[in-house]
């Protein structure tokens, strides 16, 4: 498709057809174009439709002059359209809004326009009323929002003499007009000034906050506001203007006798570090060139205009900052963050290298959790702040932050690759250095999956892919505990890496991918020899065990088509794979295990529970039903302390296990343990109502069952 230019003769003719529908049509077309290409954001269709009912020169608004969005599209003869999906209207397509901008001359004084539509709006009677109602309702209202929002934007680019007799007019009374209420909602909360908000927002300080000089200078003549009065957060009209960039208002504030350049706001800022933290280095300059300002001011959080300009990466106004004797560059803020430290954590290379050009700033301060600007710059992968700071033979890469590493292990923590290469560039890298813990940057990298990083540093000959942590903890295990299935990957290519590896407790990088139910990794460990799939750890966990208990269906799967794995083998409780399946209520793992004709359903573990009676303890309804249904299972069988299923199951208030037992005519309801308690005791004792009811017809209740009836101690 042509640029919009290249559609001009398409376009041009379509304007020209506009025109020449006459009268209102012709009006409402051009104005409906001028609305959607000149507005701030782009307007709904009933803002569109109010902004054109909008007669200048009346006081009143007249909701019948209010066109329907069918007719506003028709007059504009196909260069609109409604988005539907974001409830706007916008044009017909991005090469009209080419051809406009090109096109200047289309509208005349669009912005003048629409500044004075907009201040005609909110003085209009209708609006007015709004102000005087404390709970108005703003939905007959809908071209308010705009209007509050960006009147003072459109007239700060055009302000023609009847704005400024608008502007003036709704100003006058600003503080109580319901259009300051919607552009605070608008520009941010009002905090705690919002209570007082009414009385905390006047006339001068919109006009400062939009930037417009001839209104502020004729509020200033007239001497109706206070200069220095605060709003809602406290802000001057100073502050206000010299946080938004209005130079222009603020040398006319400036130049008042009664002004407060240094007046604070809530927070304690002051017009300066509004400027500076906005980036505005003229406003800056203007400021600096007041004798009264404190170039060095902090705010309430230890902040001063350097640091604020520092942390936004305002290099110009960094720049002007410095060349102020009264400014002390290495300045902390209340957390002990320096400017550099700010810049450092922000990325911000160019403002790091003009503050490290002043010899009064420590490239090695640590802040209040002890962290360096090189330790800050490291962990939020600031590639270019570190290539600064390693400019600097007092920076060490061997400095540890609060967490014990250093920067080579929590950039590789992190995954930041850029900064790690640099790190490793520099001769004085040790790649291979753990930390308190004995984990080194290449067990970091492996556990957050980092591949690129996990590369970058087995290139090194120093690197030990195989060194355990003080848990015993390789990078492999590592990365096959987090399922990290290309860096497993990686680290299986180096002849070095031992695949089956076990940790202090026993666990081998299969085990505790199988914990994980992480397919892939399995897979990768599985396909090397060494690897045993039926490994036991310390308490005699297997991998199956782990998976079982998980009810992760296809590592299952995949460890049981390997012929070493024993599908019956207990840990050191005696429980098995099915039983584990069972407690944990995983349908399917149970299906697949009893699908193989060596799993016994009935090997009891240490306490005599099986794999029945941890199912009704962890009430899994399903498996419950799926055991009853194998041929040899025993749904009364008692444990060592002659608790049974039904006892499990009254216990802990599963009714619906209780029911099915029930069901099944080999259940005895009033079975007894060793203790002489039967079901209903426990649910009697337990407060289970439900079960109460389920078993009451059947028994009759004594008091005195147990605190405690099963004991659950697996293995770890």
């Amino acid at each position: 498709m042509r640029d919009g230019l290249g559609l001009g003769d398409a376009y041009g003719a379509t304007i020209e057809r506009i025109k020449e529908l006459g009268g209102g049509k012709t009006q409402l077309g051009m104005e409906a174009l001028m609305w959607i290409s000149h507005a701030e954001r782009p307007l709904s269709a009933d803002e569109l439709c109010h902004a054109l009912a909008v007669e200048l020169g009346f006081t009143n608004f007249n909701a019948e002059n209010v066109p329907s969005i069918s007719t506003v599209v028709s007059c504009c003869q196909g260069l609109i359209t409604v988005d539907k999906e974001a409830s706007t209207v916008r044009l017909i397509h991005f090469t009209l809004t080419e051809y406009l901008s090109a096109h200047p001359d289309i509208f005349s004084r669009p912005h003048s326009a629409m500044a004075e539509r907009c201040l005609t709006y909110l003085n209009s009677e209708q609006v007015k009323a709004l102000s005087s109602d404390p709970c108005p309702h703003i939905l007959a209202t809908p071209f308010l929002g705009y209007c509050s929002r960006y009147w003072g934007v459109h007239a700060g680019r055009d302000l023609s003499d009847h704005a400024r007799i608008l502007a003036l007019e709704l100003i006058q009374d600003y503080d109580g007009h319901i259009s300051a209420k919607s552009l605070l909602a608008q520009v941010g909360s009002m905090g705690v000034g919002r209570e007082r908000m009414r009385y905390q927002f006047s006339g001068l300080h919109c006009a400062s906050f939009f930037g417009i000089v001839e209104v502020v200078a004729a509020l200033i003549e007239n001497q109706s506001h206070d200069i220095n009065g605060g709003d809602c957060w406290g802000y001057t009209p100073l502050a206000q203007a010299a946080k938004n960039g209005h130079e222009g208002v603020v040398e006319i504030l400036l130049r008042q006798t009664e002004v407060n350049p240094n007046k604070v706001d809530l927070i304690g800022d002051t017009p300066l570090s509004h400027a500076a933290r906005g980036g505005h280095k003229e406003v800056v300059k203007t400021l600096l060139q007041h004798r009264e300002v404190n170039p060095d001011k902090p705010n309430n959080y230890g902040s001063t205009p350097l640091w604020q300009a520092a942390w936004g990466g305002h290099e110009g106004v960094v720049k002007v900052l410095l060349e102020r004797d009264e400014v002390y560059p290495d300045k902390p803020d209340n957390c002990g963050q320096t400017p550099l430290y700010v810049a450092a954590w922000c990325g911000h290379a160019g403002v790091a290298k003009a503050l490290l050009s002043r010899d009064e700033v420590d490239p090695t301060k640590l802040d209040n959790d002890g962290l360096t600007p090189l330790q800050r710059a490291a962990r939020s992968g600031r590639e270019g702040v570190v290539k600064v700071l390693l400019e600097r033979h007092e920076v060490s890469l061997d400095q540890l932050d609060r967490d014990g590493l250093t920067p080579l292990q929590r950039a590789a923590r992190s995954g930041h690759e850029g900064v790690v290469k640099v790190l490793l560039e520099r001769d004085e890298a040790r790649p291979d250095k753990p930390n308190n813990d004995g984990r080194t940057p290449l067990w970091y990298a492996a556990w957050g999956g980092h591949e690129g990083v996990v590369k970058a540093l087995l290139a090194r000959k120093e690197v030990n892919p195989d060194k355990p942590d003080h848990n015993g903890e390789t990078p492999l295990s590592r990365a096959a505990w987090a399922g990290r299935e290309e860096v497993v990957k990686v680290l299986l290519e180096r002849d070095e890496v031992n695949p089956d590896k076990p940790d202090n407790s026993g666990e081998t990088p299969l085990y505790v991918a199988a914990w994980g139910g992480h397919e892939g990794v399995v897979k990768a460990l599985l396909a090397r020899d060494e690897v045993n799939p039926d490994k036991p750890d310390n308490y005699g966990g297997t991998p199956l065990q782990n998976a079982a208990r998980g009810g992760h269906h296809g590592v299952i799967e995949i460890l049981l088509s390997r012929v070493e794995v024993n599908p019956n083998k207990p840990n050191n409780h005696g429980s098995t794979p099915i039983s584990l399946a069972a407690e944990y209520g995983h349908n399917a793992v149970v299906r697949t295990l009893l699908a193989r004709e060596e799993v016994n359903p009935e090997i009891p573990d240490s306490t005599g529970d099986t794999a029945l009676s941890c199912a009704a303890y962890g009430g899994g309804e399903g498996v419950v039903e799926i055991l009853l249904g194998q041929e040899g299972v025993n749904p009364d069988h008692p444990n060592n302390a002659g608790r049974t299923p039904l006892s499990y199951a009254a216990w802990q208030g599963h009714k619906g296990v209780v029911k099915i037992l029930l069901e099944h005519g080999e259940v005895d309801p009033n079975k007894p343990d060793n203790d002489g308690q039967t079901p209903l005791m426990y649910a009697a004792k337990c407060g289970h109502q439900k079960v109460i009811e389920l078993l009451q017809p059947r028994e009759v209740v004594t008091p005195g069952a147990p605190s405690a009836i099963r004991d659950t101690t697996h293995q770890k």
